[in-house]
């Protein structure tokens, strides 16, 4: 669940294309550092966010098997590109497209994680929203969180499967 969970509005925030929301984290998640973009999108002051878990703007409708797959992922040391939607300070919500790399020290340890996120192309939204849904539905439908992201993890790997792409191959290619 969403730190400090708040009501959702349905009103969708979005930002110019050509800027970018940047965050920093340590290597469990906790914000580091926010850029200014990050700060006007999201509607937190930069010392509500410092050193709080990154999940402070996940949107409840966003899979947690999304989220599982991105930290299975850069904590191999290998980057990734996912849409997520985000929940604002006041409970508006906005879609990104996240690219997450971790940063590494001289010694190749994860340190932690940085990620820029980007306006997505509204088409690919609106592909990838009835799939978040079935993947969101089946976490929430199953009382046991650990067996509802295992099925939704499953449903994900079989839908790729059908496709014949890794998630990479199939969020590049969209």
């Amino acid at each position: 669940m969403t730190p400090g969970i708040r009501a959702m509005t349905g009103r969708e925030r979005t930002f110019p294309g050509d800027e970018l929301i940047v965050s920093k984290t340590d290597d469990r998640g906790r914000l580091t550092y926010v850029n200014d973009i990050f700060l006007s999108v999201s509607g937190y002051r930069e010392t509500e966010v410092i050193g709080q878990p990154h999940n402070i703007v996940r949107h409840p409708d966003t899979p947690r098997c999304l989220f599982k797959l991105m930290w299975d992922t850069i904590g191999q040391g290998r980057e990734i590109f996912v849409y997520v939607n985000n929940l604002a300070k006041n409970g508006d919500h906005y879609w990104v497209f996240a690219h997450v790399t971790p940063d590494l020290d001289d010694s190749g340890k994860i340190v932690g994680f940085h990620s820029n996120r980007r306006v997505p192309r509204r088409e690919v939204i609106a592909e990838l929203q009835p799939l978040y849904d079935r993947l969101t539905n089946i976490e929430r439908s199953n009382a046991d969180g650990g067996q509802g992201l295992a099925a939704s993890s499953q449903l994900l790997g079989e839908f790729l499967a059908a496709k014949g792409k890794s998630y990479a191959e199939f969020v590049l290619s969209l």
